[in-house]
């Protein structure tokens, strides 16, 4: 019989080690830096220029401008309130997430360029998010990003950066991790300077975004905040957190009044911060562990993945599934299902390996004993599910 992580977690809480609860006694109390500043509200972009001005001024006077794709040759592109100096790559990350040899071939070319910037400004959804954290820092750092995915390795605080999201539900506005795939793993790089020194929300940018992928990203939310609840890290920060991010989920997606509209996009974008505050505090769980060796092997999206993983997990969210079914339903979002039947042996072991090297994820979900439980041949049977 299946035990649903809410039981085991509760369990997990209740073993006590020198009177004190085992599982505080596993982590440390979290002290993490936060966005310096945030600006929000519709129409708020075209406060870009006036706000990085005071910091032109640093470094060689000019910003990097890194900009999906998405809007070259579209209004938005003629109004990034842009100076003469400053650079600007538009990034085309379809269908490849960022890459750590991305990252530093963007950063030797800058700086053999121009050298130092003033800063860098994101302009897009998670995977340019991740790429401007990642570049900001690695403008300081030497030698390759590789060296660097995991926790504190960064030893030099990057430039300033300004991240505005123009696709919400990621979380990667807020993360302190820029998410990058290696040649051997993907893992992010994670430090007290990743994340950005002021955002710029402006729900008036979400609005274009495609129906399939406003939903995916929205999930992506909506399962990290679920995963972070059902764990044995969370606390009453967190929690504080992702109970406010389900409940604007749920209001966007599942309810009365659910849909692509103004008032819900307002609501995506508080939904999408706060939901990256709550997995900050917390931590992500199974689907988010397997999503990560779907990516990686197969190359899948970061947030379409999370939705085909997360379609087979309810015996681990009995809740959580239930809403997202219901949200899957109510929408028209089709998700393939019959995956593993097209996958090799080899390739289940693979994507099984990457998912189990992110053992802070197995045991934030299953506790301070989920080896007893989880092994790559456990792995490879929730793969097969898909």
């Amino acid at each position: 019989m299946r035990i649903p992580l809410r039981k085991l977690r509760a369990k997990e809480k209740q073993t006590q080690v020198h009177g004190v609860p085992n599982y505080m006694q596993l982590m440390q109390h979290k002290n993490f830096r936060n966005i310096d500043k945030v600006t929000y509200g519709r129409g708020s972009f075209v406060q870009l220029g006036e706000t990085v001005e005071p910091i032109r001024k640093l470094n060689n006077q000019y910003f990097v401008y890194v900009v999906d794709n998405y809007f070259k040759g579209k209004p938005l592109s003629n109004q990034l309130q842009n100076k003469a100096e400053d650079v600007i790559y538009f990034i085309d990350i379809d269908p490849h997430e960022p890459t750590t040899e991305q990252i530093d071939t963007l950063r030797d070319e800058i700086l053999a360029k121009k050298g130092l910037p003033s800063g860098v400004i994101g302009i897009g959804g998670g995977s340019i998010m991740d790429i401007a954290k990642a570049l900001a820092l690695m403008l300081t750092n030497e030698g390759s990003s590789t060296l660097y995915q995991g926790l504190n390795l960064i030893k030099k605080e990057g430039v300033y950066h300004l991240g505005v999201p123009t696709i919400s539900g990621t979380g990667a506005e807020v993360s302190m991790t820029a998410v990058l795939t290696g040649p051997e793993k993907k893992l992010g790089l994670k430090c007290d300077w990743t994340p950005f020194n002021q955002l710029i929300l402006d729900p008036e940018l979400i609005a274009s975004v495609p129906t399939d992928w406003w939903f995916y990203t929205g999930m992506d939310t909506y399962i990290h905040s679920i995963e972070a609840e059902n764990g044995i890290l969370n606390n009453a920060f967190s929690l504080a957190y992702g109970e406010q991010s389900l409940k604007l989920c749920r209001e966007v997606y599942l309810y009365d009044g659910a849909g692509q509209t103004p008032e819900n996009d307002d609501k995506l974008m508080v939904a999408s911060l706060m939901g990256g505050l709550s997995l900050t505090y917390s931590e992500v769980g199974v689907c988010h562990a397997l999503s990560y060796g779907l990516s990686k092997i197969l190359e899948y999206r970061h947030c379409y993945a999370n939705c085909v993983i997360f379609q087979h997990l309810g015996d681990l969210y009995p809740k959580g599934h239930s809403e997202f079914m219901q949200m899957i339903e109510k929408h028209n979002i089709s998700l393939p299902k019959h995956l593993s039947k097209e996958w090799s042996e080899d390739t289940i072991t693979k994507m099984a390996q990457v998912s189990y090297n992110l053992t802070h994820m197995w045991h934030h979900a299953f506790g301070a004993n989920w080896k007893e439980k989880v092994n790559l041949d456990y792995i490879k049977d929730l793969f097969r599910r898909m």
